[in-house]
């Protein structure tokens, strides 16, 4: 069987199982996300096996250290799985819930019902919880799934998806709703981006060479995420223990993740006191700072910053730093250089955060709180499927409620148009 006719029949497989996934009744999707979790944690020395041949190939192959840190699965890894696929599994259901409903004059009752997308294909990246945190939202929102992770994670991709496909074999409900493409050959993801008439969404999950390829290729309809160039501006007047403590974790916790800090603004008047204390942090820490002019009068030995800098989501422990006058300069930073991902101020002044909130316009905007909580699951979504930074039709971390779409629903009673 050549490449294109198997996953021709992949995805006609998943059409059909979307059929009837769509109608399951939400015990019974509940029930197979619980058993999901068990049976994942009861197989966790299998799976970090089978991740072990992947982390193998990846150093082999020379692959970065933020690859093959998105790629590595340990035991802890694996429980964290297993507990978003349960907050998964306790959400409400949202298919069939009527989010309005309206009387038109002539007495139509008009309403809109939530309905699941269909089929949803994933094409990733290194990391294999993808895998599971994609199959269980898409379970729960009544969709199949069509899963396409690297090369260099296939072992492990492979043995998540044989775990959940087996599952839902015992609760009744199609295999075929979760389906994982099983080859490492590229042409496999140009087949899989010409099926309009099976599947209804594509969400790369990725580098953005990857996401632009998608989307050059794809005749399916494409919810990008190019890049995560995410800003925390610390304010005049700012608790300067809170900013240096959320800064820190913003950079270093996950350097390698899509929501880690990669360009600190400060305000001038909080400069002086600030950044010399945050630069001995990430000196420890080990992370390189490239600053702007006013930035490398208080910190001389640091890099300058360069303009092509300020656009960079470098995903390592680089981090840019700009001085700036205020919030209106650093809104206006943000608004040429950011990627509508994650942007964070750290201020006193009630008024300043409401500015912020209501004018910032990326997905995701906190107030005194690190960038890395730009997650489905730290915001209760249990997991995510990807974070949108288009805003068609989802914008931000995606979870069940995203996963779905609106039908009109209309209740009459023998009317007919004049």
């Amino acid at each position: 069987m050549n490449i294109k006719t198997q996953v021709i029949g992949i995805a006609a497989d998943a059409k059909k199982a979307s059929h009837t996934l769509a109608g399951a009744p939400s015990p019974v999707k509940d029930a197979a996300l619980r058993k999901m979790a068990d049976e994942l944690v009861k197989n966790t020395e299998f799976l970090l096996d089978e991740n072990g041949k992947d982390v193998r190939y990846a150093r082999d192959k020379g692959l970065s250290s933020a690859l093959v840190d998105r790629l590595t699965l340990k035991a802890e890894t694996v429980s964290g799985i297993s507990r978003g696929l349960r907050e998964v599994a306790a959400l409400p259901d949202p298919v069939g819930k009527v989010t309005s409903l309206w009387k038109r004059p002539n007495g139509l009752v008009v309403g809109r019902m939530r309905i699941p997308l269909g089929v949803v294909g994933i094409i990733y990246e290194s990391r294999p919880n993808v895998t599971a945190d994609a199959a269980a939202l898409c379970l729960k929102s009544g969709n199949a799934v069509i899963l396409r992770g690297g090369s260099e994670a296939i072992h492990s991709n492979l043995a998540i998806a044989g775990i959940l496909r087996r599952v839902l074999e015992e609760h009744g409900l199609p295999e075929a709703a979760v389906q994982i493409i099983p080859t490492t050959d590229r042409k496999a993801v140009h087949e899989m981006l010409q099926l309009e008439e099976y599947i209804d969404l594509i969400i790369p999950r990725g580098g953005e060479e990857l996401i632009r390829a998608v989307v050059q290729t794809s005749k399916i309809p494409v919810i990008k995420h190019y890049k995560g160039v995410c800003h925390i501006y610390v304010d005049a007047g700012a608790d300067l223990d809170m900013a240096l403590d959320i800064c820190m974790n913003a950079k270093v916790q996950r350097p390698g993740v899509c929501n880690a800090m990669e360009t600190l603004l400060v305000h001038k008047d909080a400069a002086q006191a600030f950044l010399p204390l945050m630069a001995k942090r990430y000196s420890d820490a080990g992370v390189l700072l490239k600053g702007c002019a006013e930035t490398r009068n208080i910190l001389p030995d640091i890099e300058e910053a360069r303009e092509e800098d300020w656009y960079a989501e470098y995903l390592d422990l680089v981090l840019a730093v700009r001085t700036v006058n205020g919030l209106d300069e650093a809104i206006r930073h943000i608004e040429k250089y950011g990627s509508l991902h994650t942007e964070a101020i750290i201020t006193r002044d009630y008024r300043n955060a409401q500015r912020f909130l209501n004018e910032v316009n990326s997905s995701t905007v906190l107030v005194n709180a690190s960038t890395r909580f730009s997650d489905g699951f730290e915001l209760g979504l249990g997991a995510e499927i990807g974070i949108s930074t288009t805003k068609l039709h989802a914008f931000g971390p995606m979870g069940v409620e995203e996963l779905t779409t609106t039908k009109f629903i209309v209740y009459g009673d023998g009317q007919v148009r004049t």
